[in-house]
């Protein structure tokens, strides 16, 4: 082999390796971290470098060449690539859709990274001409032209023009012919460092809170801390005193959140209490708009980067301190593809960059629990509201005794008269959007189900439509039955049954429904949020977007309309799920001086999940959970992993998961459990039949070492061709 370097390069296929390119004949070798162009098959694709090598595999004549080396130096540091392989091992997920999951999707398109942009500038013949006099006659021509003046030499980007002036290209036609302004590409400009208003002092922090900040501050070196706080406890401001830390340190910050349109109070108050304009980061941005965020954190520009999962991936020029804001949510684990957990993976680059990370949950998971028992991480526990405010009252309505009419009980009608007597404000929780889940002929009992997936079909009074909830299939809401032709009725209640319900009993108060279906206009749902906590909603109605911790002043009574849906749950989660919901939402109301109520609609009011949870809150209902876990041997004492397969013909998807389970069992780890394959929950979705089969053991590296095994027979494997199948490690969902 001769002295040219073999590069090691990551494209963006189902295939777990990395290909072996040679330089381009002419001009620098590239580093690892940069992008090339190279012949795939018969298309052209955009690479990483991942590394270089001395030889190859293949015979030197079968090692293609790259046509082109698309940066100048490294996108993606040493350190960023780690993440990348580390995703790619722990995952056992192709590494080339690993670096595109990493990457802008301007980046993954082979676009610079610091694109061109269109500028227009005024020219001196347009500077001495007399705009008074052109307006007489082209009032927009004259508009432009003071635009263009006024910004000087550098001129404006057409982006900017669009915003001032909406119709300035029909002007400029002219003035460009005449000579008057002058049209040119320059590269886009950096984002500096953006400061908000003057940073805001903030309230004076409880023992509790004191003595969390005082063990947060005691290294700046990797520990991972789970900030246990009770709803109301102040959580918040002890993730931004330590962030000023941080920040008067000259360093980066990352918070990782679950959705960032859930979340507006909480970057208003990072805004606020920093001094600094935050770098966002999520999928509501504009592909430009991410772009230039990504950049600005990649140079150290953004101090401040707050973003969804996908954010994880994101440079950063000078690392302090990682935040996960309500780790527990199941936001964090994406489900479909790279199947990664942006918590689990905040952990690991924290520890790989040797910073601490803070955890922040009202109701940790049993796994973040299960590492400060063992000492891992470090609890630190916020036991009471901050401000003296008092824990909700939680009493439960038992709906056998008092049924509830279209979803609401007559205490609860009785209770909600009350609060709003009182100046209060009333949210009514149900995590079942639409009208019904359920359409059901009242002669014949035929129900209306999806033609694609077995799941029931969801009916959606505004829209007149029946919808499925899984795959989107929709169509008309009729009145009579498919079947037989008698009247169909709406079985069972969704929050647009719930809102009209409550606008027949109580007429004259201001009542919104915040769901995904009245939130789906861009802005929508940070206005709808702005008005419940300026108090101008009487009632709200909606689901678990309410629940996410914000901040209602006037909230003084939460009604969860129906509460039974986890109590009976087939997944070993159910019950912590539950707790999870019902103790988040409860946590919205009496945070300020007014206590708070919570009332709670069961047919079941002698489970003992109740007893349990009213009377020993969310900490004990952990702890029976973690017992009952360790005697059943379920995570967090073993681990999992899920392999699923989805083909048209059932046969198919079982077929494919029986030779992975024969390649399994030639595997001499006596540890590995496997069990299947069997359907999956759901076992038609989206037209496909889908089945699964469940890894398990309390050896992780003997399962990884299984699971990696697995892969390479399995992408080689005839039957996988017929079928679309995935590996999905720390399953949450087994469905």
């Amino acid at each position: 082999m001769s002295d040219t370097p073999i590069l090691k390069v990551a494209v963006n296929v189902p295939l777990s390796r990395e290909f072996d390119y040679l330089p381009p004949a002419s001009g620098a070798v590239p580093a690892a971290g940069c992008r090339v162009q190279v012949p795939f098959g018969r298309r052209q694709q955009v690479g990483m470098v991942l590394g270089l090598a001395a030889d190859s595999a293949l015979p030197a004549g079968k090692i293609r060449r790259c046509d082109a080396v698309l940066d100048d130096a490294p996108l993606l540091s040493a350190q960023d690539l780690w993440l990348v392989r580390f995703t790619s091992d722990y995952y056992h997920h192709p590494i080339g859709e690993v670096v595109a999951a990493a990457l802008p999707s301007i980046l993954r398109q082979g676009k610079p990274l610091c694109p061109r942009v269109e500028m227009m500038a005024i020219t001196a013949a347009g500077e001495a001409v007399d705009i008074a006099a052109i307006a007489s006659r082209a009032p927009k021509q004259a508009e432009l032209i003071a635009a263009l003046v006024d910004a000087g030499g550098d001129g404006l980007e057409a982006n900017v023009l669009n915003e001032m002036l909406p119709t300035w290209r029909r002007s400029a036609k002219a003035l460009l012919a005449k000579g008057l302004i002058l049209a040119f590409e320059a590269r886009a400009p950096e984002m500096d460092e953006r400061l908000a208003a003057a940073r805001e002092p903030g309230p004076t922090l409880n023992d509790d809170q004191q003595q969390a900040l005082s063990i947060l501050r005691s290294s700046d070196r990797f520990g991972a801390y789970l900030l246990d706080g009770v709803t109301g406890s102040g959580k918040t401001e002890v993730y931004l005193q330590r962030m000023h830390d941080v920040i008067k340190q000259g360093k980066q910050i990352l918070v990782l959140v679950p959705e960032i349109g859930l979340t507006p109070q909480l970057v208003d108050r990072l805004r606020a209490r920093l001094g600094i304009e935050p770098a966002l980061l999520h999928s509501g941005l504009t592909d430009t708009a991410r772009l230039a965020a990504w950049r600005a954190a990649r140079s150290g520009a953004a101090r401040l980067v707050v973003g969804t999962r996908s954010a994880i991936f994101t440079p950063l020029r000078n690392p302090g301190l990682i935040v996960v804001d309500e780790e527990h949510d199941l936001s964090f684990k994406q489900q479909e593809g790279l199947r990664y957990s942006a918590r689990d993976l905040a952990i690991a680059k924290a520890k790989h960059l040797d910073i601490p990370i803070i955890l922040g949950s009202a109701t940790p998971t049993l796994e973040m629990l299960h590492h400060c028992r063992n000492g891992t991480y470090k609890h630190i526990v916020l036991p009471v509201r901050a401000g003296g405010a008092k824990p909700p009252t939680l009493r439960l309505i038992d709906t056998v005794r008092a049924p509830a009419t279209d979803g609401i009980s007559q205490p609860l009608a009785d209770a909600i008269s009350k609060h709003l007597d009182d100046g209060g404000q009333v949210l009514i929780f149900l995590n079942r959007r639409g009208f019904a889940p359920t359409l059901i002929c009242s002669s014949c009992g035929h129900i209306a189900g999806c033609g694609r997936c077995d799941s029931r079909l969801t009916v959606h009074a505004h829209k007149q439509q029946l919808r499925c909830h899984h795959c989107g299939f929709n169509r008309p809401l009729k009145e009579q039955c498919d079947e037989c032709g008698e009247i169909v009725r709406p079985l069972g209640e969704g929050t647009e049954r719930i809102e009209e319900s409550l606008l027949s009993r109580f007429p004259g108060f201001v009542i919104r429904r915040i769901d995904s279906d009245s939130t789906q206009r861009k802005g929508a749902m940070d206005a709808a949020l702005k008005s419940a906590t300026a108090g101008e909603a009487d009632i709200l109605v909606g689901t678990q977007m309410l629940s996410k911790g914000h901040h209602f002043p006037k909230l003084t009574l939460v009604g969860i309309v129906n509460a039974d849906q986890g109590l009976f749950g087939t997944d070993f989660r159910s019950s912590e799920r539950m707790a999870q919901s019902i103790i988040q939402v409860a946590g919205r109301a009496g945070r300020e001086s007014r206590a708070g109520e919570v009332l709670i609609q069961t047919a079941f009011p002698e489970n003992k999940f109740w007893s349990t949870l009213i009377n020993g809150g969310y900490r004990q209902v952990t702890n029976d959970a973690l017992a009952e876990r360790e005697l059943t041997r379920w995570p967090p004492f073993t681990r999992l992993a899920l392999l699923r397969s989805a083909a048209h013909n059932r046969a198919d998807a079982h077929r494919f998961l029986e030779v992975a389970r024969r390649h399994l069992a030639t595997s001499a780890n006596e540890t590995l459990r496997v069990l299947g394959p069997v359907d999956a929950p759901m076992a038609r979705k989206a037209g496909r039949h889908r089945a699964q089969l469940l890894l398990q053991s309390a050896d992780r590296a003997a399962l990884h070492h299984a699971l990696r095994e697995l892969r390479r027979q399995l992408e080689n494997d005839p039957a996988a061709r017929k079928v679309r199948w995935s590996i999905d490690v720390d399953p949450i969902e087994l469905i």
